[in-house]
């Protein structure tokens, strides 16, 4: 990605945030990517990381319509999707062929739902599911945009994510501007 399109997005994401009234942390700490596939507006997410402690996490991301968060599940983190604003479509699997029909239980507003390998469950503003390593999950805005949280046991984006496509988790980045944000990828 070029730093000029990570600034435009960054910029975007601050004003959703805050008409949505989430008061970001001092110094907070983006992840602006496009998973390796050097098209945003179809494979990118916008992340901020509120809190990483060794416990646990907390998230906000933001995808646009026409965005696809590409499928993959946790080897460890157990974690909370959560829709803040808008309605976030979420794809969720038992298996790492995405074979479709089998059933298993996720839960969903904090209740056990049976779903079918392959469904799509739809969040609505305050609704979440809850995802435990090996469902594999992929998710997209409905509408113009949502907001969404996460909440989850520790983060390990170097090491706990497995994609089912190949992609690159972080991006990489032509200098053309000066950045607005220092991203997690360049700690």
């Amino acid at each position: 990605m070029k730093r000029s399109e990570i600034n435009a997005v960054l910029a975007s994401a601050t004003a959703i945030f805050e008409q949505h009234g989430w008061a970001l942390p001092p110094n907070p700490k983006w992840d602006i990517t496009d998973f390796g596939r050097n098209d945003f507006s179809k494979f990118g997410l916008t992340l901020v990381n509120l809190c990483e402690e060794v416990e646990y996490c907390e998230k906000l991301m933001l995808a646009w319509q026409g965005q696809h968060i590409f499928a993959h599940t946790h080897r460890l983190k157990k974690e909370d999707i959560i829709s803040r604003f808008g309605v976030l479509a979420v794809q969720v699997w038992n298996n790492p062929e995405r074979n479709v029909g089998e059933k298993f239980t996720v839960q969903v507003n904090c209740e056990p739902r049976e779903v079918t390998s392959g469904d799509v469950i739809y969040l609505r503003s305050g609704e979440r599911v809850t995802l435990v390593p090996g469902a594999y999950h992929a998710f997209w805005s409905v509408g113009e945009y949502c907001v969404i949280g996460e909440v989850s046991t520790a983060n390990d984006d170097v090491n706990d994510n497995v994609f089912l496509d190949e992609v690159s988790r972080f991006s990489e980045i032509e200098e053309d501007a000066a950045p607005l944000a220092i991203l997690v990828s360049e700690d």
